[in-house]
């Protein structure tokens, strides 16, 4: 039973409330938690709510894209920037994209028969970064940095820059309506600088930043960034096998587009 149910009204106050995050569960869409609650996996003693603390808006402004932790996955369907719209149209179905955010679904632990977490890769991709805070205060860094470091942390914001890019996201899963990813690559290049950015999620705990791929163009490298997971949705050496070819058809599409 919940001793503790904590309910902001603002920005200020769910960061302040949350301090170190130590012993509070946070609720955000409440997909992932609620059922861990019912299925008695998880037994909170102090939950922050989040669903009034003003993190739910998006918008543009010098450059840049902002989306609030509690925006829900559905709202990225109508986003201008195309890779994010197309993976959200892939997460699970209508009821549940209504209800997840894109803090919880960047927040989303592994679940006990799949890998979470899609947007992670088109983030990474985009070259997204999160505004977080935690018991050393506010601090802003490169979404592959903090999805390695996110324990205690309370997601804010997502920002993104308003540039032109060629992008790319393809992977494997199974076909129903509450799917997870099996393996999921997904790549973009900055028109103004022709950084390449790659990714991979649905594979590790994690999204995963391809960083050995972006530097040798190799799709054979991709197990040097990566170190894929068994689940129920399919083993580690599936993955194993199918990431190369994942990588290699991204990085066409991206030389060809």
């Amino acid at each position: 039973m919940t001793d503790q149910v904590l309910v902001p009204t603002s920005r200020d106050e769910a960061v302040s409330l949350y301090g170190s995050g130590e012993g509070l569960t946070v609720v955000a869409g409440g997909t992932i938690v609620l059922p861990e609650i019912a299925a008695g996996r998880l037994t909170p003693t102090r939950a922050l709510m989040l669903h009034r603390a003003a993190l739910d808006t998006t918008r543009s402004e010098d450059g840049r894209h902002v989306i609030g932790a509690m925006v829900p996955v559905e709202a990225l369907l109508d986003h201008p920037v195309g890779l994010l719209a197309e993976t959200a149209r892939h997460i699970a179905d209508a009821e549940v994209r209504r209800n997840a955010t894109v803090g919880g679904n960047i927040c989303a632990p592994p679940g006990l028969d799949a890998q979470r977490g899609d947007l992670g890769a088109p983030l990474i991709a985009l070259g997204a970064r999160v505004r977080s805070a935690g018991a050393d205060g506010e601090r802003t860094e490169a979404i592959e940095d903090f999805l390695a470091n996110r324990s205690g942390r309370l997601v804010l914001e997502v920002e993104l820059d308003d540039v032109e890019r060629r992008t790319t996201g393809d992977g494997l899963r199974r076909r129903h309506a509450h799917s997870y990813a099996i393996a999921a690559v997904v790549g973009a290049v900055r028109s103004d600088t022709s950084e390449l950015r790659l990714a991979a999620a649905g594979v590790a705990p994690t999204a995963v930043r391809l960083r050995t791929v972006e530097q040798s163009r190799n799709p054979d490298d991709v197990l040097q960034d990566v170190d894929p997971v068994d689940d129920a949705v399919a083993t580690a050496a599936y993955r194993k096998a199918i990431l190369p070819k994942l990588v290699r058809e991204a990085l066409d599409r991206l030389e060809h587009a």
